[in-house]
C-alpha cells in the first residue's frame, strides 16, 4: 500500500441538490476551504444562501474540465451527483491526486479504479450516507453486541432486517413525496431484489410484489426488499457459525403506499427507459417536497439471534434494534440532515488522515462503527438502541 497523500484542506462539494444540508455547513467549520459546484455559479450561490453559507464557501459552475483545472493533490472531492457520474469524477481524482467521497453504493466502474487510487495513496470513501451509510453502522454495532452475548463460534440462527425510507411527515394520498432523485426511486423499483427468507435465497423480480406490513413502535408501515442483500452478510461480518433464517435490506413506505402506487407499477412493468424518465419528471412535479412540506426519515435495523443447544452461559437468545425516526424542519430536510452529516463526518476523517488509502465504507469495523455513531449522536443526529 502506498503512503497516504496528506489532505490539502480543500474540499470540492459537487452538486447541491435535495440531499445537501447541515453536513456542508459542518465542513465549512472544519475544512480550510470549501468550493461548492453546481449547474451554474448562480445556482451554487443560491444553494449556499439557502443554507446560510454565503461567504463561507466559494460557488462554482460545474463541468468536469472546470473542476479538473482546479484540483490540487490532497484535495477532497465530494460527489453528490447521480451514481453513474461517480466513475468519471473518480478518474479525474486519481489523475489529479485528490481523495474521493460519495454516499452511493460501490459500482463496478468505481471498483475498477480503486487499485489505481490505492496505489496513488488516495482514499475512496463510499456508502457513507443514510442508506447506505448509517444502516451499515447500526448493523455492525448489533452484530458485535450479539457476538458478545451469544459467542461468534456458537451455532445459532439469526434474523436481520434493515428497512429505511424517506416519507412525508404528513401523509398525502400518494403516500409519498420525493425527497431524492425521482428517477432513482423508480429505477430502484425496476431492479430485482435478492435476499434470504425462511433460510433460503430468494429473488423478487418486481420487489413491490412482495411488499408486506412492518410494525415499528405500534405504527404500521409497508416494506419491500431492495437490490441485492446477500453481499452484506459478509460485509457485516456475521459469524460463519450462524445460519441466516432472514437477511433482508429493504425500503420502508407509509401504510397504503402499495395501493396508492398501483398506476405507477403498471408503467414500470412495461415502460422503457424513456417513458420511465418522463414518468419520474411527471411525478416529481406532482408530488415534490416543497419548502412548505416536512419530510420524515425512518431507519429500523433489527437483529435476533437464537443459539442452538446449550451455550454454556445459559444465554440462548439475543435481540437488538436501532431506530432512527427524524422529521425535517425549516432549516433542512431529514434526508439532507442524515445523508450530508454522515458524509461530512467521513470527509472530516479523510482530512484528519485517519482513513487509509483505497476503498472505505461508512463502517469497515465494529470499532469504527461505534466511534462514528458516537460522533453522529454528539452532532444531534438522534437514534435509539433497544436491547432485549
Amino acid at each position: 500500500m502506498s503512503d497516504l497523500v496528506p489532505a490539502s484542506g480543500t474540499v470540492h462539494w459537487i452538486g447541491a441538490g435535495l440531499s445537501t444540508g447541515g453536513g456542508l455547513a459542518a465542513l465549512c467549520e472544519t475544512a480550510e476551504r470549501v468550493r461548492v459546484w453546481h449547474r451554474t455559479e448562480d445556482r451554487a450561490a443560491e444553494a449556499l444562501a439557502h443554507l446560510g453559507l454565503t461567504g463561507r464557501a466559494e460557488p462554482r459552475a460545474y463541468t468536469l474540465p472546470a473542476l479538473t483545472a482546479e484540483l490540487a493533490p490532497g484535495d477532497v472531492v465530494v460527489s453528490m451527483l447521480p451514481a453513474p457520474e461517480h466513475a468519471p469524477l473518480l478518474a479525474a481524482c486519481v489523475q489529479g491526486g485528490a481523495h474521493f467521497a460519495c454516499s452511493s453504493y460501490v459500482s463496478e466502474a468505481v471498483l475498477d479504479q480503486v487499485p489505481a487510487a490505492e496505489a496513488a495513496g488516495l482514499v475512496v470513501l463510499t456508502e457513507c450516507g443514510l442508506d447506505p451509510g448509517i444502516d451499515h453502522l447500526f448493523a455492525h454495532s448489533l452484530v458485535t453486541r450479539a457476538e458478545h452475548a451469544i459467542g461468534a463460534g456458537t451455532a445459532a440462527s439469526y434474523r436481520l432486517t434493515s428497512y429505511c425510507g424517506g416519507i412525508p411527515a404528513v401523509p398525502n394520498d400518494f403516500r409519498y413525496r420525493f425527497s431524492w432523485a425521482p428517477a432513482g426511486v423508480l429505477n430502484a423499483l425496476r431492479s430485482p431484489a435478492r435476499y434470504i427468507e425462511d433460510g433460503a435465497e430468494t429473488v423478487a423480480d418486481r420487489p413491490w410484489e412482495v411488499t408486506r406490513p412492518h410494525v415499528i413502535d405500534g405504527e404500521t408501515f409497508e416494506v419491500y426488499p431492495n437490490r441485492d442483500s446477500l453481499p452484506f452478510v459478509g460485509q457485516y461480518e456475521l459469524p460463519t457459525a450462524w445460519k441466516a433464517e432472514t437477511f433482508v435490506r429493504g425500503t420502508l413506505r407509509l401504510d397504503g403506499w402499495l395501493s396508492a402506487w398501483d398506476s405507477v407499477f403498471e408503467e414500470l412493468k412495461g415502460g422503457d427507459d424513456e417513458r420511465i424518465g418522463a414518468l419520474a419528471r411527471e411525478l416529481a412535479a406532482r408530488y415534490p417536497t416543497t419548502d412548505a412540506d416536512r419530510d420524515r426519515v425512518v431507519l429500523a435495523v433489527s437483529l435476533e439471534v437464537d443459539a442452538d443447544g446449550d451455550t454454556g452461559s445459559g444465554r440462548r437468545t439475543w435481540s437488538g434494534r436501532y431506530l432512527l425516526d427524524l422529521e425535517g424542519d425549516a432549516a433542512e430536510s431529514a434526508m439532507a440532515r442524515c445523508v450530508s452529516r454522515t458524509l461530512a463526518l467521513g470527509v472530516r476523517h479523510i482530512l484528519d488522515g485517519s482513513l487509509p488509502p483505497g476503498l472505505s465504507r461508512a463502517a469497515e469495523t465494529a470499532r469504527r462503527s461505534e466511534e462514528w455513531l458516537s460522533e453522529l449522536g454528539g452532532e444531534g443526529l438522534e437514534f435509539r438502541l433497544t436491547v432485549g
